[in-house]
């Protein structure tokens, strides 16, 4: 047997919208019904865990798993300090040399809040905490499912910049014995479904 992982990214809200560093706030209208969608595809789980932010809290309400799912600090958002709330492009317009030295150097945390290193360190460690078999959701943010695929590839701390989580998409990670590995990324139902209005069947040409 193996150990699953199904890593459930919140649906989007308006702090998503502008980039914010660690924003919450409700989710965008229309948001928990795209969410509804892909409750029908999830497993049944041992455990369901979630950040405490309100945007994690009601998109595991929309999966209808709020009863089940419980806060749990290993999944919380990267820690943002100081920039907490702010839109990337006001952080680049008033700090750009701090924000070049954070994107540049992986040990670095000008805002006072977590580095990626400690944030890779914390998603590491909860990964390696988890034991037994089956499937856990975790529903969290893009930053910590960025973080637990770069821990499951086993790849440099810069690899977490190549790496887009899209709102209300499924990651998942497996383990047999002590090895991780990333079996799918950004998975989500409407990747299933062509949009495309089928051509009518073209009139037999006589002959």
């Amino acid at each position: 047997m193996s150990l699953r992982v199904l890593f459930i990214c919140h649906a989007a809200t308006a702090d998503t919208r502008r980039a914010a560093f660690g924003g919450d706030g409700p989710l965008l209208e229309g948001a928990a019904r795209r969410v509804g969608d892909l409750a029908a595809h999830l497993p049944k789980a041992r455990a369901v865990l979630r950040s405490d932010a309100r945007c994690t809290r009601e998109t595991a309400d929309a999966l209808g798993l709020g009863e089940t799912a419980a806060f749990d600090a290993g999944v919380a958002d990267w820690d943002f300090g100081s920039w907490g709330g702010r839109a990337l492009a006001d952080v680049e317009a008033s700090s750009p040399d701090a924000l070049l030295t954070w994107r540049s150097d992986p040990a670095s945390a000008p805002h006072g809040g977590e580095s990626l290193v400690a944030l890779l360190a914390r998603t590491r460690a909860w990964l390696d905490a988890l034991d037994g078999d089956g499937v856990r959701i975790a529903v969290t943010h893009p930053s910590v499912i960025r973080a637990a695929v770069v821990c499951g590839l086993e790849v440099p701390e810069e690899a977490f910049w190549t790496i887009d989580i899209a709102p209300i998409s499924v990651t998942e990670l497996r383990r047999r014995g002590t090895r991780w590995r990333v079996a799918r990324i950004n998975w989500e139902p409407a990747l299933y479904r062509d949009p495309r209005p089928r051509p009518a069947p073209k009139a037999a040409v006589p002959g």
